[in-house]
């Protein structure tokens, strides 16, 4: 369930080999990267289970379509199972309902989307009405954040309560929790709470942890 996750800026080509690496030792799910380095992920997991999914569009989602649209298809030309798509949070906040339906349509049909919707920056009512947008648009996933989303310097009980906004409203989606889930208690509580998958950088502490305790 662990979205084995590398996105930072000042990763190099050998963290993001090492992060491959990892990915097929542990039996995680994806390996998630910037789009710079989706074509190195693809030929470094040939052979494995393992998805490379790609990041678009941090931290709020508020380029133009045009763009979003261009980025999502050279991921899938360079070789990119998945897509992380960040909503566009300021179009949320302003009502643009229609408007975000449409983006998301789009990409969801080039690849599998999980759409993550910075649920730290909305109200609950805007959780609710974003998850089901996500689910309408053919998406597969609902996923909480990712950097820079003010929830992730709360308590994760707080994202643990969105987790379960989001379940509610998209059912039969796939629920993704990510942003400051760092050991196996976290993914505990995003678990118990809903979450189906994980996104982290701390796939490996937490699955030697629990391999340590025979979980």
């Amino acid at each position: 369930m662990i979205d084995h996750t590398n996105i930072r800026i000042d990763a190099t080509e050998t963290d993001i080999k090492k992060s491959c690496e990892e990915a097929r030792k542990y039996g995680f799910r994806s390996v998630v990267v910037n789009p710079e380095w989706v074509s190195l992920v693809n030929r470094e997991l040939r052979g494995n289970d393992v998805k490379t999914a790609v990041l678009i569009d941090p931290p709020i989602g508020d380029s133009l379509h045009s763009e979003r649209i261009k980025l999502c298809q050279k991921a899938k030309e360079n070789g990119a199972d998945e897509l992380d798509v960040v909503i566009n949070i300021p179009a949320v906040k302003h009502g643009k309902y229609d408007e975000i339906l449409e983006d998301l349509k789009e990409i969801s049909q080039i690849l599998p989307t999980k759409v993550i919707i910075g649920s730290g920056y909305l109200t609950d009512e805007e959780i609710k009405t974003t998850s089901e947008i996500v689910k309408e648009s053919g998406a597969i996933c609902v996923k909480t954040s990712t950097f820079k989303d003010p929830l992730d310097y709360f308590e994760l009980q707080e994202k643990a309560r969105h987790l379960k906004i989001m379940k509610e409203a998209a059912p039969g989606l796939f629920i993704k929790a990510s942003g400051n889930i760092k050991t196996l208690e976290d993914l505990q509580i995003m678990v118990e709470a809903g979450a189906d998958i994980i996104g982290t950088s701390y796939g490996v502490e937490i699955l030697e942890k629990a391999q340590k305790e025979n979980l």
